[in-house]
């Protein structure tokens, strides 16, 4: 570049640290603003009585050689500073239903995957094989998922790409328990059987057979690298200065005033928050209405509680897969319609791998789905002082979780040493996450429209990447952060430099 343009990125999770490490080697000059104490959002770590979890970011892929991640993260210098265990091979997924006290085993490998299924369903043998040859076809569509030049944002896809998850899946088989199967990972998107186009089931599904993995010691190193490729270009990571004000002159941004008073001018800024927080920093009076209305219209996902068990030393065992747990079938997609008596209704959990990791876990990481809405009376509240009712709810929570916990593995309480939990609100809070959605706003295919918020902005110099744009998670977002940078160094450039690390 001939000149360095300066570049203000609001926000240092996922999204804002690819965008900052892409345009940080392109030659740009980052800085990055976020409000949290801490850099990483769904990346970040955090310790009690020693012990490190993760927040958000637990099952991870695309980072084996080759693999979309492995090449972005070569690209950004970053990949030689990861430590990742791939999931055991011959099961990478449990899922246990109570009600018949099945558990099915799921292997790596589309092949293996339709070989496993089989043995349970043998007269669904070539529907699986059907099914796992059109979850390819969709994501071979999708140019960005194989790092590949997109056509276009919106181009014409296969029939099934944009119809609910839930006919998808019904257009396979008629069995309801094998029905029931398909779909278990949908609590890894927010699946909604009536309204998640099935491209996202598609993406998510393949990403984690094809590659599941986890960071070993957590995931917190990956924005530790990033930072570090963002600083030894020159640009600047700060952690605890959040933004309060965007100024919006002529349909540009003109500056930024961070909470503790500095303005700050760049040539282009990049939003990696919630665009309704993202709106509350601005004067909306200046940006088309019926814009940033329709954005704000955008319902959100469904968020969380998670319990965080420390085990007493070599007392439980250490498992290498994703434990999903429901008590019956019919509730695969209902996880989120519940009364409060009858919470939860399934269980997804895991055992962190640490360095060194021998036979037993250190910790046990549970995510139960829960809707704000459970939380809402204290939703004007802040951490640490939310009050006695509210830490009864967490502790009535905690032992709900603890009970089906027990009921899995009988004697599984006299293995632990301490429990912390976190709501909604926590996610919320620390995430900067509108209603605490755990993957942002809802995709929903009866109007794909909402499902695709462009990057460019009614601001000229204003970006958007992040969860909430376009695709969330481990990959997603990268993806979506190409996007962002391709609007300014150029969608083929940036790829074809990406892909020099095949």
């Amino acid at each position: 570049m001939a000149q360095k343009q300066e570049i203000i990125i609001i926000g240092g999770g996922i999204g804002g640290l690819f965008c900052g490490a892409m345009l940080s080697k392109e030659g740009y000059t980052v800085k990055i603003f976020e409000q949290h104490y801490k850099i990483g959002g769904g990346l970040h770590q955090f310790k009690r009585e020693g012990v490190s979890f993760e927040t958000g970011m637990h099952i991870i892929g695309a980072f084996q050689p080759g693999g979309a991640l492995h090449r972005i993260c070569s690209y950004l210098g970053v990949m030689d500073k990861l430590s990742i265990l791939p999931e055991d091979e011959n099961c990478i997924e449990l899922f246990h239903i109570a009600c018949d006290q099945k558990k099915y085993i799921i292997p790596r490998g589309a092949d293996r995957f339709v070989e496993a299924l089989s043995k349970e369903f043998p007269e669904e043998k070539e529907n699986l094989i059907r099914y796992v040859k059109a979850i390819g076809i969709i994501c071979d569509e999708i140019k960005l998922y194989n790092l590949e030049i997109p056509d276009a944002l919106f181009q014409d896809y296969s029939n099934p790409f944009a119809e609910s998850v839930g006919d998808f899946i019904n257009s396979f088989t008629g069995n309801e328990r094998l029905r029931s199967v398909l779909a278990l990972v949908n609590p890894l998107y927010a699946g909604d059987q009536y309204k998640t186009p099935t491209y996202i089931h598609a993406l998510i599904s393949n990403l984690y057979l094809e590659s599941a993995s986890r960071f070993i010691g957590g995931s917190q190193q990956l924005a530790d690298a990033l930072v570090g490729a963002i600083t030894r270009e020159g640009g600047e990571v700060h952690a605890a200065k959040g933004v309060a004000h965007i100024e919006i002159e002529n349909k540009k941004i003109a500056y930024l005033l961070t909470a503790d008073g500095e303005k700050h001018r760049a040539d282009w800024y990049i939003s990696s928050i919630h665009p309704s927080s993202l709106f509350e920093l601005l004067d909306t009076s200046k940006i088309q209405r019926s814009y940033w209305q329709r954005i704000n219209s955008i319902p959100n996902t469904y968020s969380a509680f998670t319990l965080y068990i420390i085990f007493k030393p070599g007392a439980f065992p250490f498992f290498n897969y994703t434990y999903y747990y429901m008590e019956d079938y019919s509730m695969t997609w209902e996880q989120n319609i519940y009364t409060l008596d009858a919470w939860p209704k399934g269980l997804m959990f895991i055992t962190p791998p640490v360095t060194g990791q021998d036979a037993c876990a250190e910790k046990m990481i549970v995510n139960c789905i829960m809707n704000f809405e459970t939380v809402k009376q204290w939703e004007n509240t802040t951490s640490g002082k939310r009050g006695a009712a509210y830490e009864a709810f967490k502790r009535q929570c905690e032992q709900k979780i603890l009970h089906k916990l027990e009921e899995i593995y009988p004697g599984v309480k006299d293995c632990i040493q301490s429990v912390y939990s976190a709501s909604p609100l926590t996610i919320r809070d620390y995430y900067g996450q509108k209603e605490g959605a755990l993957y942002g706003v809802k995709k929903d295919c009866t109007n794909m429209a909402l499902s695709h918020i462009p990057v460019r902005t009614k601001l000229e110099n204003l970006l958007l990447t992040g969860q909430n744009i376009n695709l969330h998670g481990i990959l997603g977002v990268p993806l979506t952060a190409i996007n962002t940078c391709a609007e300014l160094v150029g969608m083929k450039y940036l790829l074809n430099k990406i892909n020099e690390r095949r």
